[in-house]
C-alpha cells in the first residue's frame, strides 16, 4: 500500500457530493450515508456505532483546499 492509499478514509464508488459515517477511524466499514450530516449521525448511532466518524466525499476531479 502506498503512502497515499494509507489516508484514503473510503475506497468504494457511490458516495460522491455524500456525508458518510464510518464506524471508526480503525474500522473503516460505512455505517451511513445521505446528505444531511445530523441524520447520518444519527443512523450511525442507531445501527451501534458509538462514536462514528462523519466526513464529506468531494465529488471527482474537485481539489478541495482545509
Amino acid at each position: 500500500m502506498t503512502s497515499k492509499q494509507n489516508h484514503v478514509l473510503i475506497t468504494e464508488e457511490g458516495y460522491e457530493g455524500k456525508c458518510v459515517a464510518l464506524r471508526s477511524i480503525s474500522d473503516r466499514t460505512v455505517v451511513a450515508s445521505g446528505d444531511d450530516p445530523e441524520a447520518v449521525m444519527q443512523e450511525a448511532r442507531d445501527k451501534g456505532s458509538a462514536n462514528p466518524v462523519i466526513f464529506f466525499v468531494p465529488s471527482r476531479d474537485i481539489t478541495l483546499v482545509y
